[in-house]
């Protein structure tokens, strides 16, 4: 009998360390870095983060971003006390009059809308079509926009993605916004960007702007 409970209990001990190392195989380690995302225009620098949560976003924007693909686009729309939007590969372009409007057959990234990312003052989410030709609320492969109003815009919240904050430059949002615009809020001078991307130890990023991770 001894025999047998010994051999069921080290049977036992044997699937728990087996489930414990399965567990921490499956949890991988947090980074103690992550990536400064700067955009700079005539009015300033922007620097923001985005979320690990929202994977498909921040992987698609960083490859984006390091590609230069965002070098000589603009902030095409901008609309004060509510957001600033840019990112078009068309607004690179000489004509006006397609920037927004994203090339044929674009393709689509699939919402990650998360309940605790919110439209709050500076938080970066993906601009979209409307839901009558897009009722799964997938993002636009390209274009973003930066919250302006400094009390947020909660209406938008649950159908838009979004994926990032801005940690740094809220003042050069609103810069940005008080730019003179033609009646399609298109601003009347280009605010063109060139975006880079820094990787940062969390701790210095925490240090520099004040950043603070969960």
């Amino acid at each position: 009998m001894k025999s047998i409970f010994r051999a069921t209990a080290l049977c036992w001990l044997l699937i728990c360390v087996l489930a414990l190392t399965l567990q921490a195989a499956k949890a991988p380690k947090k980074s103690k870095k992550d990536q400064v995302v700067t955009i700079s225009t005539p009015q300033g620098d922007i620097r923001m983060i985005l979320f690990d949560e929202t994977p498909l976003h921040k992987g698609n924007f960083l490859k984006l971003a390091q590609s230069g693909f965002y070098n000589g686009t603009t902030f095409h729309r901008i609309i004060p006390n509510f957001m600033i939007q840019g990112g078009d590969a068309n607004s690179k372009d000489a004509d006006p009059n397609n920037d927004g409007m994203g090339p044929q057959n674009d393709k689509t990234i699939p919402a990650e809308i998360r309940p605790e990312f919110s439209h709050k003052f500076g938080a970066v989410a993906a601009a979209r079509q409307g839901d009558m030709v897009n009722p799964t609320k997938a993002s636009s492969s390209s274009q973003f926009y930066i919250v302006q109003n400094h009390t947020g815009t909660p209406h938008l919240n649950g159908g838009y993605t979004v994926f990032g904050q801005v940690i740094s430059g809220l003042d050069i949002i609103d810069k940005i916004a008080a730019q003179p615009k033609d009646m399609r809020d298109r601003p009347t001078t280009d605010v063109k960007m060139t975006v880079k991307v820094e990787k940062l130890k969390k701790k210095k990023i925490t240090e520099l702007y004040g950043y603070k991770y969960e």
